[in-house]
């Protein structure tokens, strides 16, 4: 049911799982990902070891889990810019205090090894999208009531109808998701720094 506003029906059929639709979203949204993270690797050590194109791959595999199980309310591109934007964010600092924390020595990564490690071998996002593997597991480790929640929401249910549904209050109903798709991106590694095993 397409509606009047292409960005809402976009979210709409992205949250359906519609590939036509999350590759477009791709298309519209990977080059400000790709961007935000090269301006951010500032740090050359950081910066041998990761990829602006992991990153941005990690980013919007988390972001298409998330939209997908009605995480995210998105009613406008600017929203969508400014959410990608902090993601993006939250996984180089992730990533930094990774390498903080395991105090890595940059000389002995190794020039051509750390490029190499860098470079992936993953799916690009769309492919990993098309392929809704990803979901699956991710609804999977969904309890039974916490996969209701995010099937309404994936029907378009504003909060407090899916409320109104399930009893509760909406604040209530947003959190149990919310606490939900945490514990599930966690055990996924989707929130983990790149190259510490996302998915």
């Amino acid at each position: 049911m397409p509606t009047d506003d292409p960005f809402a029906d976009l979210v709409r059929r992205v949250r359906a799982g519609d590939p036509d639709a999350a590759a477009d979203l791709v298309r519209r949204y990977e080059p400000l990902v790709r961007r935000e993270v090269r301006l951010r690797l500032e740090d050359r050590r950081l910066n041998r070891l990761l990829d602006s194109a992991d990153v941005c791959q990690s980013v919007l595999a988390s972001f298409f889990v998330r939209v997908a199980a009605g995480q995210f309310d998105l009613a406008a591109p600017d929203q969508l810019r400014r959410l990608l934007v902090q993601m993006a964010r939250n996984k180089l600092a992730s990533a930094a205090r990774a390498q903080s924390r395991q105090r890595r020595d940059h000389r002995r990564t190794g020039g051509d090894e750390g490029l190499d490690a860098a470079a992936g071998t993953e799916p690009t996002p769309s492919r990993v999208v098309a392929g809704r593997e990803l979901l699956e597991h991710f609804r999977g480790l969904l309890g039974p009531e916490e996969r209701q929640i995010a099937d309404l929401r994936g029907e378009g249910l504003s909060w407090a109808e899916v409320a109104g549904r399930l009893g509760g209050t909406p604040e209530a109903r947003r959190m149990q998701l919310a606490r939900a798709a945490e514990r599930a991106a966690a055990a996924l590694g989707l929130d983990a720094a790149p190259g510490e095993g996302d998915a």
